[in-house]
């Protein structure tokens, strides 16, 4: 299936679906920075595009004739790490992203988000945009921890095909998740050489340090060093010296959001730590493109549009 990538960054989404056997064809992104990266990494073109300007993206799309298109529009204006301003204009970058899939028609897309978009209204405009084109939606929040991932990070994904029902890729996603989380330990084993790292909490009423025997917290876009007089919280692990614990480097970051180690990351510090914290882990990606192609395999397409199946957001992470 031809799959283009919006919004693609350095490239999680991408090498996910294409690790699921998906032929990504393009890729558009509006940081030179982020297309840096994916440029050392794909052999086929990224795009530097404004997709605010949704009508020459779309043309620039149709040209392509993709039969998916993929993407997470940034989402600072829904997140808990952000302000949750949406008057910022970046939540309005979901608005262009569903017009984009709306004009170009493919026969399925991919969005992803925070998972405090199922609050926001803006989640219920694109909803009710993509049903009147057309589209059958499943809608699920998934834990990458149950879907190959080390680290415990929600996120959101609506999966749209046209022609079909509502709710078909769900069973097939609820079956696939693990029974348990995975651990670092899980993942990399002892290759990180510690046993407890720090990574710096949004306030100090929280823990600051982890186990590797426990899914890492969410990988954000920053990565701090332990500050001097750091003092051990009552949440923190017991029994353990402050003086041997450190955070975890950018690269060890990128392992977590799954990144194989032959990924190519090029720019300062600063850039990727971002780029690797905004990114879609790379086996998340690929666990939501493998239910996909189980559900084309099956043929299970259940009902359609004309069934009156009724859709429904979720409320919570997707369970087994």
């Amino acid at each position: 299936m031809k799959c283009v990538d919006l919004f693609s960054g350095c490239g999680g989404l991408s090498l996910g679906f294409e690790k699921a056997g998906f032929n990504i064809i393009a890729a558009f992104e509006n940081w030179d920075k982020a297309i840096d990266v994916y440029r050392e990494n794909f052999p086929h073109p990224i795009f530097s595009q404004d997709i605010r300007n949704d009508i020459e993206t779309a043309e620039r799309i149709k040209l392509l004739h993709p039969e998916i298109i993929i993407g997470g529009p940034p989402c600072q204006d829904f997140s808990s790490a952000g302000k949750r301003d949406t008057t910022q204009g970046r939540a309005d970058l979901t608005y262009h992203y569903a017009n984009i899939v709306c004009n170009v028609k493919p026969q399925w897309f991919l969005m992803e988000n925070v998972e405090q978009i199922k609050k926001n209204h803006v989640l219920q405009a694109v909803t009710q945009q993509f049903m009147d084109a057309g589209y059958g939606l499943t809608a699920v929040i998934l834990d990458a921890s149950y879907c190959g991932v080390p680290q415990a990070r929600t996120r959101f994904f609506m999966i749209g095909h046209l022609g079909d029902g509502h709710n078909n890729l769900t069973e097939v996603l609820r079956n696939n998740l693990a029974d348990a989380p995975m651990t670092i330990r899980d993942y990399l084993g002892d290759e990180l050489g510690v046993e407890y790292y720090y990574r710096h909490p949004r306030n100090y009423n929280r823990r600051g340090i982890f186990s590797i025997d426990e899914p890492s917290p969410t990988i954000r876009g920053v990565n701090r060093p332990i500050p001097s007089g750091y003092t051990i919280n009552s949440c923190d692990p017991k029994n353990i010296h402050i003086n041997e614990i450190r955070p975890l480097t950018t690269i060890e970051r990128s392992y977590l959001q799954t990144f194989p180690k032959n990924f190519k990351f090029i720019g300062t510090k600063t850039n990727l730590e971002q780029m690797i914290g905004n990114a879609v882990p790379v086996e998340l990606s690929f666990f939501v493109a493998q239910a996909i192609q189980e559900y084309l395999q099956k043929g299970s397409i259940k009902n359609s549009l004309f069934d009156n199946s009724e859709f429904h957001l979720p409320i919570k992470p997707l369970k087994k």
